[in-house]
């Protein structure tokens, strides 16, 4: 079968939703939530009990999960520091009178949409049972729904006129492209070690997920190299896309530490990106075989 490197992209999926799941009810690294989770419970989480409420921590680059996350300063006493430090710089402002972004990552968006949502409606006053479903909900979408990075065209490939010498070359060489020495695990062997239970998470262990990305970075490569006929070229667009969805989940993955939003993020659309990138493998190669057939 074409591409093999599919069989170890993809396990089952119903081990995969149990690791994600597991993922997302762990507490322990701070400002993670699922759809189940209300704002409320999001304003009154303390998880290191210092009295300031973990959003807060997380907005301002703080631990959650300690009371000191510099040892010797409690939390309480660094958040002071960084709000003079704010005002001083005056609240952020760029020379344009915007505010500058540029270098936030998701966890930092999500926590300034988060606090700037919660005060403009608790100084309204409608920070009511209603509402507070319709943000859970909203800001829950906003994790499983955030768009691509990266979105192949038919201006970055190479298309040729078809022929069946063209596209018995083009199967080929896509061929070849299947990795010569696919790694002996998969994705969500990984995660499953990353998460053994709500309770135990492994950051380390993420680290093997670098040689999966690099087979599918040249894989990627090989595909944008090639030269695909003119029939074939959507199709082999989306199988591309496919495999870029792949990367940027997996590179979002490695996160977990530094940027948990954009972690959950991507082992949230990992199991339907790889559903989906085995459904355009599956409708490429039935158009080759079928061209060649005929």
């Amino acid at each position: 079968m074409l591409f093999l490197v599919v069989l170890f992209l993809i396990k089952n999926r119903t081990v995969f939703q149990n690791s994600l799941n597991s993922v997302i009810g762990h507490q322990a690294s701070g400002l993670v939530y699922d759809s189940s989770t209300t704002i409320e419970d999001l304003v009154n989480r303390d998880t290191d009990g210092d009295g300031i409420p973990d959003w807060e921590e997380s907005l301002y680059g703080l631990d959650p999960t300690k009371k000191e996350t510099t040892p010797g300063t409690p939390d309480s006493v660094a958040i002071e520091k960084l709000k003079a430090q704010q005002t001083a710089e005056t609240n952020g402002q760029t020379s344009t009178g915007t505010e500058d972004t540029t270098n936030l990552t998701q966890t930092d968006k999500f926590s300034r949409e988060f606090l700037a949502t919660v005060s403009t409606l608790n100084q309204n006053g409608t920070l009511d049972d209603a509402t507070v479903e319709k943000l859970s909900s909203s800001l829950a979408d906003n994790i499983k729904n955030s768009a691509p990075r990266k979105v192949y065209t038919l201006a970055d490939i190479k298309i040729t006129n078809d022929s069946t010498q063209t596209i018995k070359k083009y199967s080929d060489v896509f061929e070849s492209l299947a990795p010569k020495n696919p790694t002996k695990y998969t994705v969500l062997d990984v995660l499953q070690k990353f998460s053994a239970d709500e309770n135990n998470i492994d950051v380390s262990v993420l680290s093997e997920l670098d040689p999966i990305i690099e087979q599918t970075n040249k894989i990627i490569a090989g595909m944008v190299k090639m030269e695909i006929p003119q029939s074939l070229a959507p199709l082999h667009l989306d199988v591309i896309n496919g495999f870029e969805r792949i990367a940027e989940n997996l590179n979002d993955i490695k996160l977990y530490d530094t940027d948990v939003i954009a972690a959950l993020s991507g082992m949230s659309k990992y199991n339907q990106n790889s559903t989906t990138l085995v459904s355009n493998i599956t409708k490429l190669t039935d158009a080759i075989t079928q061209k060649l057939k005929s």
